[in-house]
């Protein structure tokens, strides 16, 4: 079912900017292709742990930057939310690769936080996978 991610992340994109001609990110429709490309490579139960953990990985960033702290990067903190650095087949390396350009593209841009992303990619998995409301993958959705 990842054919309906592109259509379900696009309708959370809606319920969060509104019209897409009227108020979305300028970096929306550039991350959208690699929020697919992680859907695609994991299938949509793995996509959303993945998702959850690049937020974490985000926010340490973000910690570390409002500490002035030293710290190794997105890359590596997502290394070490998702453990990809343990196991490297061909999807994890496409999920690692992908999430990594989609962050920098929308780190770029100024007038988004990447997390809003990230919560509108978990509930967009959440409704492709089908994942009853009460799951915890559609709780971390819609906390």
């Amino acid at each position: 079912m990842t054919h309906n991610f592109g259509l379900y992340f696009a309708l959370e994109l809606g319920h969060r900017f509104g019209s897409p001609t009227d108020s979305w990110p300028a970096s929306a429709e550039q991350v959208t292709p690699f929020f697919a490309i992680v859907v695609h490579a994991l299938g949509t139960d793995d996509a959303a742990q993945w998702f959850e953990a690049a937020r974490r990985a985000h926010q340490r960033v973000v910690t570390a930057e409002q500490n002035r702290a030293h710290h190794f990067g997105f890359a590596h903190h997502l290394d070490m939310e998702t453990k990809a650095h343990q196991e490297l087949p061909l999807p994890v390396v496409a999920a690692f690769e992908a999430t990594k350009a989609l962050y920098v593209v929308a780190r770029r841009d100024a007038a988004l936080d990447i997390d809003v992303l990230f919560e509108c990619a978990l509930r967009a998995c959440s409704r492709s996978s089908g994942l009853p409301a009460g799951s915890p993958i559609a709780a971390a959705a819609t906390a």
